[in-house]
């Protein structure tokens, strides 16, 4: 069976496609034929984040190259042509009219492939964004009358991890799902989100702790924005913190550090980085060094808070292993830090293979994969729908 996995929650565009033979083993794996990933960050830059409306512009300009790009890839395009109802793809299609026509094209130009199931990101994330991959979804599955396994993106976060580093060059990409043990305890920090997820077993979650306002992601951003930096800021608040030394005058809070319950908030870090920076403009003492200081002092402040509620939940629930996962988990600091923690508690830390750390098509892969071992359930392409506030 050859799967084809659909991303475009926010501003990556990525198609991957697997191959398996082993869904009704006990210890199912696959190989990965073909993974891409196309990113919008330049074209988003000059608005200091993600902008709706020209990331579902880029996605309906990048899904079918890229689709094209895969099919080659993975050995199973070739040229020709196969028959399809335009009408129903148009009516399908009808808000991406580029995407329409491109994949019209395409259809025009190559025999049907050897794609036997389609995996699709259908939420959370941007609403405009989603619905460009999801309808392109419903397309293909008309077009050659395949089947189609909705994916929940923080799933697929989740999941990220059972990939082995190696992953391209496995026969078998995954790691054995038997080896981990639960209850796990999953963080899951990106730009859009800050969860803290019960993993009882693959497939089965229960969302104990989020942000009650910016995800940790997003206050990365903001405040390299405040601080001269361009998008995407996270990286950049991690370089330049670096440089960064211990100042007694630069001291942010660690807000909701010692609250009940498992809950984040990082919009008042955000709203006292803004305070010191026009503090430190007015003293004419915001210059380069200051600014690695206050980027090194924010960067130990969402690492205190992540760590104190992450270890609060491991103490109660008694967790046997902990994923770390989302864009956010690249940053070193962070994970050097929890690395130093998990020590102390004798578990087994999981974070994913550096380039599956951002959003990307093949942990919607692996997430769809270990669903449908689970439970072989799919929908019909008139059932899916996007979903942009949808919970785990």
């Amino acid at each position: 069976m050859n799967i084809l996995a659909i991303e475009t929650s926010c501003d990556e565009t990525a198609i991957s496609i697997i191959r398996t033979d082993t869904f009704n083993t006990p210890t199912p794996n696959f190989t990965v034929l073909s993974n891409l990933v196309i990113s919008q960050i330049n074209v988003h830059a000059e608005y200091g984040g993600v902008f709706p409306a020209l990331a579902k512009r880029e996605h309906a300009k990048n899904l079918v190259p890229l689709l094209e790009q895969a099919l080659r890839e993975a050995n199973v395009y070739q040229d020709g042509s196969h028959d399809v109802d335009d009408t129903l793809l148009e009516n399908i299609l009808e808000r991406e009219p580029t995407l329409y026509q491109a994949l019209k094209n395409l259809f025009a130009s190559i025999e049907r492939p050897r794609i036997d199931m389609v995996m699709v990101t259908y939420g959370p994330g941007l609403a405009p964004a989603l619905w460009v991959g999801v309808n392109f979804a419903r397309a293909l599955s008309i077009a050659w009358n395949i089947p189609i396994v909705p994916v929940n993106h923080m799933e697929g976060h989740i999941t990220s991890i059972l990939l082995k580093d190696d992953y391209m060059n496995e026969s078998e990409a995954l790691l054995p799902l038997d080896q981990y043990i639960f209850p796990m305890l999953a963080l899951l920090v990106s730009g859009g989100h800050t969860q803290l997820v019960l993993v009882r077993d693959w497939c089965t979650y229960e969302i104990i702790g989020e942000t009650l306002d910016d995800a940790v992601g997003e206050a990365f951003d903001k405040t390299a924005r405040m601080l001269g930096m361009e998008y995407p800021g996270g990286p950049k608040i991690s370089q330049a913190a670096l440089e960064g030394k211990e100042n007694e005058s630069i001291n942010l809070p660690r807000p909701m550090i010692h609250s009940e319950g498992y809950n984040f908030s990082f919009s008042g870090l955000k709203t006292s980085v803004r305070y010191l920076v026009e503090e430190l403009e007015q003293k004419n003492e915001l210059n380069e060094q200051t600014i690695n200081d206050i980027a090194r002092e924010f960067e130990h402040a969402v690492a205190d808070v992540l760590l104190a509620k992450t270890c609060k939940a491991i103490e109660t629930y008694t967790i046997r292993g902990l994923i770390v996962a989302g864009g956010v988990s690249a940053n070193t600091f962070l994970t050097a830090s929890f690395k130093e923690k998990m020590n102390e508690y004798s578990i087994p830390l999981y974070i994913p293979e550096t380039t599956l750390c951002g959003d990307n098509s093949l942990m919607i892969a692996t997430a769809g994969f270990i669903q449908y071992w689970r439970n072989k359930t799919t929908v019909s392409e008139s059932e899916l729908v996007a979903v942009g506030n949808l919970k785990l």
